[in-house]
């Protein structure tokens, strides 16, 4: 041992004492730090060594990542843990595959998480928390994934249930459509039939009263005729002062007429009683 320190001491200059003394200091007051759960003082202490310091260590690195973590800085401890996934320590690269499957189940991304678990316990398969972790949370995806499938056949029976409901409304409701439709062409029909023999026997009133009017002209037509046959004598003055002619000398006239009627008719008597001559023509 002596003899390293010796040669370091040859090769290396005076300054990188100091620098291996600042270095040891912060990683002791960064783990003091770190186990008295002060973690801002911790995380200030790990960020020195590692940015200002240059220290690389996979261990120092996850006690960073850890320690930004349980800051609720899961940016930068995503950052830290992803880059601590590929160390050549198996150990070191199965805890950080852990911590970021516990930062993805807490994001509810569980099948992230179980990529994660499961690349944690073939780094090192003795990681007992990362197998617990891996068994709990395959179980509750396989649950989840049932529940899931079950919501949805549930779902499915429902808009199957629900798509039956409404073609049977569908249905009734045209059902109902086609009945009002129809009640409305009968009423229609009704409503037509109603005025047809409405008309018809307005026409028939109006027939009737045509017929009571001609009726009745025709009665008074009658009555008119017959007083014309009863007054055969009569004078009409109005043509007898048209005709320049006196109403005495007219009604001479007129007896004159009726009393050549009368020999007329007594002569056509007298001949129908003579026998005709079968033998003679009728002329």
């Amino acid at each position: 041992m002596k003899l390293v320190l010796i040669l370091y001491l040859i090769i290396n200059p005076i300054n990188d004492l100091d620098k291996i003394a600042k270095i040891n200091k912060a990683k002791k007051e960064a783990e003091q730090a770190y186990l008295a759960k002060n973690y801002t003082i911790a995380n200030e202490k790990y960020l020195y060594l590692r940015d200002s310091l240059g220290v690389k260590e996979d261990k120092l690195l996850l006690n960073l990542a850890n320690t930004q973590y349980l800051l609720n800085d899961s940016i930068s401890a995503q950052k830290t843990y992803n880059e601590l996934i590929n160390s050549e320590n198996n150990i070191v690269s199965s805890l950080a595959h852990q911590q970021l499957g516990a930062m993805e189940f807490k994001n509810q991304k569980y099948k992230e998480a179980l990529e994660h678990y499961k690349s944690a316990l073939k780094k090192a398969p003795d990681n007992q928390d990362a197998r617990y972790n891996y068994e709990l949370l395959k179980k509750l995806v396989k649950e989840q994934e049932e529940q899931q499938q079950d919501q949805q056949n549930q779902d499915k029976e429902n808009n199957d249930q629900q798509n039956k409901d409404q073609e049977k409304q569908d249905q009734q409701d045209k059902n109902e459509e086609n009945k009002d439709q129809e009640q409305q062409e009968e009423n229609k029909e009704e409503e037509n039939k109603d005025q047809q023999n409405k008309e018809e026997q307005d026409q028939q009133q109006q027939d009737k009263e045509e017929q009571e009017k001609k009726d009745q002209q025709s009665e008074e037509q009658k009555k008119e005729d017959e007083k014309k046959q009863e007054q055969p004598n009569s004078i009409d003055e109005e043509k007898l002062k048209e005709m320049k002619i006196s109403e005495e000398k007219a009604r001479l006239i007129l007896e004159a007429m009726k009393n050549n009627e009368v020999q007329y008719i007594q002569q056509n008597k007298r001949k129908a009683k003579k026998k005709k001559d079968p033998n003679k023509p009728d002329w």
